[in-house]
């Protein structure tokens, strides 16, 4: 799946929900403020404050980011595969976002986009 120019432009600049699978199987969502398209299939965030999300990643690596305009016209699905990094390439990439300066960037859930959905 690739994602095209409107969905790049959603998810880099309105807030994006997060759901991931709990250890009991349950759902966790919460929202967060930055995602950045690093390529036609991939998402990535930072965990700034994440205490369940980044577990839920590193013990089941489904995910699915939500993402619609202001208008509430628009809106998408992104479901994939997540994996959560805390050295490397994608962690330094995060570390460096100008948004995640004075955080504590912990980590980085790269996401990869199997399926996207219209919510609109």
């Amino acid at each position: 799946m690739e994602i095209n120019k409107r969905q790049k432009k959603l998810l880099e600049k309105e807030a994006v929900a997060v759901g991931t699978v709990n250890k009991d199987g349950s759902p966790n969502v919460i929202a967060i403020a930055y995602a950045r398209v690093v390529s036609v299939d991939k998402v990535v965030i930072t965990d700034n404050f994440m205490k369940v999300t980044n577990r839920n990643v590193q013990r089941d690596p489904r995910i699915c980011l939500c993402v619609w305009d202001k208008d509430w016209k628009e809106g998408y699905k992104f479901a994939g595969k997540a994996e959560y990094k805390t050295s490397g390439k994608w962690a330094e990439y995060v570390k460096g976002m100008k948004e995640n300066k004075g955080f504590a960037a912990k980590g980085a859930i790269v996401v990869k986009v199997e399926e996207i959905s219209s919510l609109g």
